[in-house]
């Protein structure tokens, strides 16, 4: 996992020539924590990318770099996951929103009508729910990636560690099995 992370993700150089990112954070992008790849790191980074793509406002990217920066986790693994939110995207996730932050309320979901969502006269009812939802949306999605990196990093070690132990045994059963004639006296 970590030799496939290491040629997705952008290098520090890389985002340090984002003009976008250096007049916002400058000198803060040099901080090593910030493009470490470790349980701790990537989990975090895991936890604001998907936290932050529910957000409905503009520039999550910007956010996401800050949440990373101030929490010292993976900055380009926090912002990549933003992009997961693209247009294409974008109408189930903030419909799906919309309905959870309607199901709290207790109000009517309007169903998925293009003309209800065209006209900005509708839009004032469903901010609400859709604000509520998108935070709730985050967390959960944020928790459940959190952990979910996590758990897998953990079986990822544990697997290694148990394969470690085989070739281990392997080897001593091997050694042991030699036949005397051949070691020298």
């Amino acid at each position: 996992m970590k030799k496939w992370l290491k040629q997705v993700v952008p290098t520090p150089k890389a985002i340090r020539e984002n003009a976008r990112l250096t007049d916002i954070f400058g000198k803060l992008l040099h901080d090593p924590n910030l493009w470490h790849l470790n349980r701790r790191s990537v989990a975090g980074a895991m936890a604001i990318g998907l936290f932050t793509m529910f957000l409905t406002i503009p520039m999550q990217s910007i956010i996401a770099a800050g949440f990373a920066i101030v929490l010292r986790v993976n900055l380009p693994i926090a912002v990549a996951l933003v992009w997961v939110t693209n247009p294409v995207t974008s109408p189930p996730m903030f419909y799906a929103a919309y309905v959870i932050g309607c199901w709290i309320l207790g109000i009517h979901a309007e169903g998925f009508n293009v003309h209800f969502w065209l006209d900005w006269h509708n839009w004032l009812g469903v901010i609400e729910p859709l604000l509520l939802g998108s935070l709730i949306s985050g967390a959960v999605c944020g928790a459940l990636g959190y952990f979910a990196v996590h758990g897998i990093w953990r079986w990822m070690l544990m697997h290694r560690i148990y394969k470690r132990k085989q070739r281990y045994q392997v080897s001593e059963a091997s050694r042991v099995n030699t036949p005397s004639s051949n070691r020298q006296i």
